[in-house]
């Protein structure tokens, strides 16, 4: 049974950093993309984050850019998250997803985590 088990999340201040992990099992995602999304109640889900399978491109939305970095480590069959100087409005559910079909930005990804929840305070 494949899973995507997301840790790292929690409350934090204004201006302040976290790390979100992702570890995968049942499968390996070596050879496909994986991508961090993020949820608020009453909204769509929004995409955040995707990393190629070979770490050469990286894609952001245009809200995290520049204080948001994803990596993997293919050996641990992991993805992360760091996220710098936070804002409330990065509050939500973020979820990790891997092997998309189609654009890594859309919704289409075939393996979903249940979310790790982030709290930014003002």
């Amino acid at each position: 049974q494949v899973q995507l088990v997301e840790s790292g999340g929690g409350l934090v201040q204004a201006g302040g950093p976290l790390r979100l992990s992702c570890a995968a099992s049942g499968r390996t995602f070596s050879s496909s993309a994986m991508g961090w999304f993020r949820q608020t109640p009453g909204k769509e889900r929004e995409f955040v984050s995707a990393i190629s399978w070979n770490s050469s491109y990286k894609y952001y939305a245009d809200s995290v850019k520049g204080r948001f970095t994803i990596s993997r480590d293919n050996a641990k069959n992991a993805v992360y998250l760091q996220m710098n100087s936070l804002k409330p409005e990065d509050t939500a559910v973020y979820l990790c997803a891997a092997d998309p079909v189609g654009n890594k930005a859309g919704p289409n990804y075939n393996y979903w985590g249940q979310g790790t929840q982030v709290t930014v305070s003002s």
